[in-house]
């Protein structure tokens, strides 16, 4: 069935490009820890009539007409997001997680106080402090880091949390292997008076599932996308919980004038509804059986890598990513040969900084991956073997390569590497051998 007729005959352009995207996702393992594949249900809501209206404002209180049917999925949103995680109050409009944790500072900081959160390259998120980020630019930023194992160090922060007493601290992240010790957290920022806000946007789905523990029992606030674990529409939620009310009677109403009028206009309506139709599966227990099998096949997708020579940040992953250490094969600098030659050979994944990098962001000396989009696929443990052996081939088959020490050298030698990886007969086998396999586990869409 073609998805697209009228695409297709409006804009001939377009369509080739999203029927190319729809073969490159087909034929190819997407492993970047961050993508997933919607439910059919949510594809179709996020392509609704929903999108030709306007809703400026929160349910029963709106600056325009004809509101009767949005709010009664604005309200459905909000209450599934509520029952699901646990919490007195949520707010489903943001647009994305970055809106999302920008109106969390708006609702707890003024400009110039403190905050804290983890350093970007050890693993943490733009929006928690770093350097180039609007949460930098206007907020004093106090980033804590990770130890020598890769995990988040605790005495750093009671130290620092000591001497700076941040308004706000973050606990979240995105390229970090273990599973979060929020209630460590709790006890740094009670002990200063911080507000704790927990971003769980990578692993709000195994929250859900029970295949990860939930901070709302220590954090003040959550925040979160609604893709990635959670399976949903790109989106985001910022939650409230008991905690956080009983420490600013205000803070639910606080999030929600940050949202809107503070950093939004009107809201995504079909996302709202693709949001709630998301809340709704991730209530299931198929969903929780999912979001455990995630985990299950991080853990064996770990070990082959290992068996196959590659090492990894905290030797393992206890959740659904996993950061490989290139520093072994290429030296430092060398995450963009294996993420270019993973991608030739049909294998998404991204190229990013590893604890105490040698290198920088721009060049980093690891690769993030992860299993939610595979496991949506249906794939298991087994699968997750011959993953990791496809993986550790592709990453050995270009291990020759190491980026020079000379910038202005770098440029010129990665395209030549980008032509010779063309011509290499090992990432072509392996393409053909990826695009067999990931015929047999179609898309949600398929199905």
């Amino acid at each position: 069935m073609n998805l697209y007729e009228h695409i297709k005959k409006e804009d001939k352009e377009v369509f080739d490009s999203i029927e190319g995207e729809q073969k490159r996702q087909k034929e190819g393992l997407e492993l970047i820890p961050s993508e997933n594949y919607t439910s059919a249900a949510v594809m179709e809501a996020m392509g609704s009539i929903l999108t030709n209206k306007y809703s400026e404002g929160y349910a029963k209180k709106r600056y325009y007409g004809g509101q009767e049917f949005i709010d009664q999925i604005e309200l459905l949103a909000i209450e599934r997001a509520k029952k699901l995680f646990g919490v007195p109050h949520a707010n489903v409009q943001p647009y994305s997680g970055s809106p999302a944790n920008l109106a969390v500072y708006l609702a707890t900081c003024n400009p110039g106080d403190t905050v804290m959160g983890l350093n970007l390259p050890d693993g943490g998120h733009l929006t928690h402090g770093w350097k180039v980020s609007a949460t930098a630019m206007f907020y004093k930023s106090v980033p804590y880091h990770v130890s020598e194992d890769g995990r988040v160090d605790i005495d750093e922060i009671w130290q620092l949390a000591k001497e700076h007493k941040p308004k706000l601290i973050w606990t979240g992240a995105t390229a970090y292997p273990f599973v979060y010790e929020y209630e460590k957290f709790a006890e740094i920022a009670d002990a200063v008076g911080a507000f704790l806000a927990a971003d769980i946007a990578h692993v709000a789905g195994l929250v859900v599932a029970g295949a990860h523990p939930s901070p709302v029992a220590h954090a003040h606030i959550v925040s979160t996308t609604t893709h990635k674990t959670l399976r949903g529409p790109r989106g985001g939620m910022i939650m409230a919980t008991a905690k956080g009310l009983a420490k600013d009677a205000e803070l639910g109403q606080k999030i929600d004038k940050a949202v809107f009028p503070g950093l939004q206009g009107g809201p995504h309506d079909h996302q709202t509804a693709a949001i709630a139709i998301a809340l709704k599966e991730a209530a299931t227990p198929e969903f929780a059986a999912y979001g455990k099998q995630i985990v299950a096949n991080a853990k064996a997708l770990a070990e082959t890598l290992k068996k196959n020579g590659l090492k990894l940040v905290a030797n393992g992953t206890e959740n659904h990513l996993l950061l490989v250490d290139l520093v072994p094969v290429f030296g430092p600098g060398g995450g963009i040969f294996a993420s270019e030659a993973l991608e030739a050979a049909h294998m998404t994944v991204n190229k990013n900084t590893i604890p105490k990098d040698p290198s920088s962001p721009f060049y980093p000396s690891g690769i993030r991956l992860g299993t939610p989009a595979l496991t949506t696929r249906g794939m298991k443990e087994s699968d997750m073997k011959k993953v990791g052996e496809w993986i550790a081939r592709g990453v050995h088959a270009v291990a020759s390569y190491k980026l020079p020490e000379a910038k202005e050298a770098r440029g010129p030698y990665i395209e030549k590497f980008k032509a010779d990886l063309a011509a290499n007969a090992e990432i072509k086998t392996i393409r053909e051998e990826v695009r067999a396999f990931s015929k047999t586990f179609p898309l949600p869409e398929e199905e």
